[in-house]
């Protein structure tokens, strides 16, 4: 699938007398802003504009290349506990590894997901992005809010859940998400709990 600003390349090559004309199924729009400046304008990314500020990451998503962010929202970073994005905002190398999370290597357009993708991270984990129906989904959830925002370094989608990586939860939340969430409990009721967070 091969795209033009996000736009579906749906003829190529029709030669002219004085060219070539290739039929796209989108009107091109004009795109001055990098990512970073997409995350310091819109209203509902303050809380990833205010973890990106932290991280030092604003250099990186202002520099030229290629990326895909897929950028939590408000709404994303409000599901998780208060006292977990705590910990993690207070944790320069777990909220680094969060963000990077969220960065895709390459610039990858809506129209160019299929089922069963899988990419990798800046943060070095894989992500499977594909595709239910007409809706994108990420690991198997349909979390993508808001599609195809264009940067002139990449492209950025809006999700409504944050993804944490391993790397960036205490031993604690890894149980619990495990086979050993028994062991956790029987850590958490003989009161050593604060030894695995």
């Amino acid at each position: 699938i091969v795209t033009v600003n996000c736009a579906r390349l749906l003829k190529a090559d029709h030669h002219a007398t004085n060219g070539v004309v290739h039929v796209i199924d989108k009107v091109i729009a004009t795109t001055t802003n990098t990512i970073q400046q997409i995350i310091e304008t819109e209203d509902s990314l303050e809380t990833l504009r205010t973890a990106v500020a932290a991280s030092d990451l604003s250099s990186l998503l202002e520099s030229e290349g290629q990326y895909t962010l897929l950028a939590p929202t408000n709404e994303a970073f409000e599901k998780i506990p208060r006292e977990t994005l705590n910990r993690i905002l207070g944790d320069p190398e777990a909220l680094r590894d969060l963000l990077n999370h969220h960065i895709l290597k390459s610039a990858m357009c809506a129209e160019a997901i299929i089922a069963g993708l899988t990419m990798e991270t800046l943060e070095g984990a894989t992500l499977d992005v594909g595709c239910s129906g007409e809706e994108l989904t990420l690991n198997g959830k349909p979390i993508i809010a808001n599609k195809d925002v264009l940067a002139t370094n990449g492209v950025v989608h809006f999700v409504n859940e944050l993804l944490i990586p391993d790397s960036a939860k205490t031993v604690f939340e890894l149980a619990q998400e495990s086979e050993v969430s028994k062991s956790t409990d029987l850590f958490r009721q003989a009161g050593l709990s604060s030894h695995l967070t």
